[in-house]
């Protein structure tokens, strides 16, 4: 599996190292150098000090043909670009971004964005902890494929 991490924080640097120290093939893409410094000394794959909204920055980095993206920094704005970028420019089968407002991460799967609700996801565990249900709100959204909204048609 070939993966690309845009946002190399505490989420994007595990992941990351969880992946290659798995064997995968893994870019991760952040604005800051100094990110990167969250990436394990064994790390064998591809840190890139770039822009993950920008085309050019993805596809230089060879993330045109990954076959999973994920958009993990602290912006739901920036996630969103990347990930909408990463399904409809770059045809990356799977894409997954980080949005905290439940609202969003429904909307963005609605239009064929997967989304991982970290809000929904804590709500969820902390009433776990009390012995209470969860809020029944899905914390993790597959998006359709290729980007399409469900309901496009081919003109669009």
């Amino acid at each position: 599996m070939k993966a690309v991490i845009v946002g190399c924080g505490r989420v994007g640097a595990m992941l990351a190292g969880t992946l290659d120290a798995a064997n995968h093939e893994v870019i991760i893409v952040d604005l800051a150098t100094r990110s990167f410094d969250r990436l394990p000394s064994t790390f064998r794959g591809e840190a890139i000090r770039g822009d993950g909204t920008d085309e050019d920055v993805l596809r230089r980095a060879g993330a045109a043909d990954a076959t999973v993206f994920f958009a993990l920094t602290e912006g739901d704005n920036r996630n969103i670009m990347a990930s909408q970028l990463a399904r409809e420019s770059l045809r990356i089968p799977t894409v997954i971004a980080k949005v905290n407002d439940p609202m969003r991460a429904e909307a963005y799967a609605e239009m064929g964005l997967g989304t991982l609700c970290r809000t929904t996801m804590m709500v969820d565990v902390l009433m776990g902890t009390l012995g209470l249900p969860p809020s029944g709100i899905p914390a993790i959204r597959p998006g359709s494929a290729h980007g399409v909204h469900p309901h496009a048609t081919s003109e669009e």
